[in-house]
């Protein structure tokens, strides 16, 4: 039973007493006194929406967030009513509603609470903008920590701080400085081992308290719109992020290349600069896939033209790059220079798709062209239109992705940054002011880039990159965190706002290796390498105001160790391309910081510095200048290292040693590893043999290694190879069954299996129940061996 109390919110006086109710099968709506509805809508069996009414009026309902193929469907709903409280139960939770006060609370089978409301839903009328500013207060539980919210440059768990939600172009941002550019409204609540999740769905600018202004509450409020949100409970935290994921959707899976090495900077021009960038990357044999062109490559600025004196044939130049692997990124924004000679911005014109002021004439603003308009993609016509503008891009210049930027949108020398609040949005026939549709513009406008991408690369996979993202983004685009800073604490800001990208369903994510503002001294750029090729998107990108960051620019011992690790990052793409398989077709994050890993384990609710790379690899970026080690914690588990093969003991924190050409990296026991040869670009060469490094554990342990042509749709029609294997290791055996599924043939036809850490010499070798001769499957006589990639089962006997 929820205990009521009364408080006043400005004209508002609780309890909000009930005085209606129905049920429409999976739909329940409660109706107060004073004109507020609540509509509870079971989803699934463990998550719920939760959407508020005023003045008996729900808004239209629409949302640019919510996947279309977001998952639905529960096996059990009751409900019943008590003389104090409506019920509603389905397999996993139970949520009462309270007659008198409209409160909620929510809880699973056995009673145990998981969320509740202190004052719950409360309001005010905004008379400067009409409608309300809505707000919802939770009771924050005994020890509960809190996740999530996207781009933060701030600690992970964000207990006793407050946040806000407005994309902002936030140049050489500091820590916990915010907002910055992307507005996530969701977070996960732990507590007493119970996990649950929060997706806030409200564009306007929203905020969150967590228990920072009243030690016991947590809320969360916007300037406008509707109080809605969906509650997603776990009890475990993997659980929470994938529904959370499910509902705001994932990507298709990328060209392979997209996951290789990225260089960029503003800006490589002219030509034959990006050429002589080109040749030192081949001639230092340094791995790189693609490079990047800044607004320079522009005539004055103007989207979808070039410069011909600097860039004199851009389709000979991108044809000459991509013969020796090149991929060629260009940048478009979203401010269109107001020129009546510039043929799109006549277009724009003539079609009344730019954006406009409440009172008429079309909205202006500042930026790299000089004054510019800006297309209103919140209109469907205005992003086929802008999708189409690709084509002469894409399919006739040859350009393979796409860059967006500045796409907040940012406007310079007004003190907002941004298009001035009364400018008006189609909103896809919601028609609303910059209040509504601010934080999803860059999102709309990378969906139509995306659009028109995916058609014009076709039968290739499109890749596009935004800075500007609202919840739901991902599923058109990959994303890095903004102009950061050539810093040590921005090393660690950028270690942990991917993590948190990442638990917000938004895994597609890196940083400016290196810092975009300023410029790192050797050392930290090799750290910020170190770092940078664990995360998903993977790109130097610098200012080039305050020096060069090419992996050259410093000495030799330091481009020797980007060398390095940029062709263990290669090694590494079909682990790093099963990782992606894993969040786009099961919406598994890609990174995942310790408390996902183990939330039982209360020394990982505060652990910002290590995090798991994809199911099996732990990573601690060093992280402070001069360092020979560093301390981390080892989560549960046993944990081989990766450079020397030791074995160490989870569940305690750990000295270890990582001088300047180290980074401290471990393997999960009975993990199996698949690896590629170093190539200088994806497609470099045929792969004739995969390498798997499997690290024995006594035990049973899975793992999975997905594989497709790296290009194309063909994967969507089954066209695949998927293998599971499975470990089963004892004193003196070693057993590996695999489980294939897919019709895709690899080109190779044979595995190269290290075993590491095992712990008995070879006396036999058994393939698919049959014993065959050492020398043939240990040409090296140690603890190599070459087997049929089609095997069935590998039995290993130890003497």
């Amino acid at each position: 039973m929820i205990t009521n109390t009364e408080i006043e919110y400005k004209g508002n006086l609780y309890p909000n007493q009930i005085v209606d109710f129905k049920q429409e099968t999976d739909k329940f709506y409660f109706t107060t006194e004073n004109g507020v509805i609540l509509e509870i809508t079971v989803l699934r069996n463990s998550a719920i929406r939760f959407r508020y009414a005023t003045d008996y009026r729900f808004q239209p309902d629409f949302s640019y967030a919510i996947s279309p193929t977001a998952s639905k469907g529960y096996n059990q709903l009751e409900s019943e009513e008590t003389s104090t409280e409506y019920l509603i139960r389905t397999s996993k939770i139970q949520i009462l509603v309270d007659k008198k006060s409209l409160r909620v609370q929510i809880s699973d089978l056995e009673g145990n609470i998981i969320n509740e409301d202190e004052s719950g839903f409360h309001w005010e009328e905004n008379h400067e903008h009409g409608g309300n500013n809505v707000k919802m207060s939770k009771i924050t539980q005994t020890g509960e920590s809190y996740y999530g919210m996207g781009d933060k440059a701030t600690h992970t768990n964000l207990k006793g701080k407050r946040v806000s939600n407005w994309v902002t172009d936030q140049y050489a941002y500091t820590k916990d400085q915010d907002p910055l550019y992307k507005a996530i409204p969701f977070y996960i609540g732990l507590h007493n081992n119970i996990a649950y999740g929060i997706f806030f769905d409200n564009t306007f600018h929203t905020c969150f308290d967590f228990s920072h202004e009243r030690r016991h509450v947590t809320s969360f409020w916007a300037d406008g719109g509707e109080m809605n949100y969906y509650f997603f409970y776990g009890p475990d935290m993997g659980r929470v992020v994938r529904a959370y994921t499910d509902l705001t959707g994932t990507p298709e899976l990328p060209p392979l290349w997209a996951l290789g090495f990225h260089q960029s900077k503003w800006s490589y021009y002219p030509e034959s600069r990006v050429k002589k960038l080109a040749k030192k990357f081949r001639d230092l044999k340094i791995p790189c896939d693609a490079i990047y062109l800044d607004i320079d490559y522009m005539d004055g600025f103007r989207c979808f033209t070039w410069d011909k004196k600097k860039f004199p044939d851009p389709k000979r130049m991108i044809d000459e790059l991509y013969k020796d692997g090149f991929k060629t990124v260009v940048m478009i924004d979203p401010g269109i220079k107001v020129d009546r000679n510039y043929w799109v911005y006549n277009e724009a014109l003539e079609k009344d798709y730019f954006c406009k002021r409440a009172d008429g004439p079309i909205m202006q603003g500042k930026v790299w062209p000089g004054e510019c308009s800006f297309p209103d993609f919140t209109n469907p016509e205005v992003r086929k239109w802008w999708a189409e503008l690709y084509k002469e891009l894409i399919a006739e210049t040859g350009v393979h992705a796409v860059w967006n930027d500045m796409n907040e949108p940012a406007v310079m020398e007004v003190p907002s940054k941004t298009a001035p609040l009364d400018t008006r949005h189609d909103y896809d026939g919601h028609p609303c002011s910059h209040r509504k549709a601010h934080n999803v513009y860059g999102t709309q406008m990378v969906r139509a880039t995306y659009e028109g991408v995916k058609k014009y690369v076709y039968p290739k996979r499109p890749f596009v990159i935004t800075r500007a993202a609202y919840a739901g983004a991902q599923r058109f685009t990959s994303t890095w965190t903004g102009d950061n800073v050539a810093t040590w604490e921005h090393l660690w800001i950028a270690n942990v706002q991917v993590q948190r990208m990442c638990m917000s369903g938004m895994s597609f994510v890196g940083s400016d290796i290196g810092g975009f503002a300023e410029q790192p001294n050797g050392e930290l750029f090799a750290r910020w390498i170190q770092l940078g090729i664990f995360h998903p998107f993977c790109r130097v990108h610098s200012s080039g105001d305050h020096g060069d960051q090419e992996p050259w620019s410093f000495d030799k011992e330091v481009t020797d160790i980007v060398r390095d690790y940029l062709e263990l990052r290669y090694q590494l793409l079909p682990y790093l391309y099963t990782m992606f398989w894993r969040y786009s077709e099961d919406n598994v994050p890609m990174l995942k910081p310790l408390v996902y890993y183990d939330q039982e384990d209360p020394q990982t609710h505060f652990r910002t510095d290590e995090f798991i790379f994809g199911e099996e690899i732990l990573v601690c970026p060093v992280q402070e200048p001069n360092a020979k080690g560093r301390r981390m914690y080892f989560p549960r588990g046993k944990w081989y290292d990766y450079w020397s093969g030791e074995l160490i003991e989870g569940g305690m924190e750990k000295w270890v040693l990582a001088d300047i050409d180290r980074i401290p990296l471990y393997v999960r026991e009975g993990a199996i590893i698949p690896k590629y040869p170093v190539q200088q670009y994806v497609g470099e060469k045929e792969i004739t043999e995969l390498t798997l490094d499997i690290y024995y554990k006594e035990g049973v342990e899975k793992s999975t290694v997905y594989e497709d042509a790296q290009e194309g749709y063909d994967y969507t029609k089954g066209y695949y190879s998927l293998r599971n294997f499975k470990l089963n290791g004892k004193e003196k055996e070693l057993i590996i069954q695999q489980f294939k599924n897919g019709t895709y043939i690899t080109p190779y036809e044979h595995f190269r299996i290290n075993l590491i850490g095992l712990p008995f010499a070879i006396k036999a070798i058994e393939v698919d129940n049959v014993e065959v001769p050492l020398k043939q499957v240990k040409p090296n006589g140690d603890n190599t061996i070459m087997v049929h990639k089609d095997f069935t089962e590998l039995h290993i006997i130890g003497a």
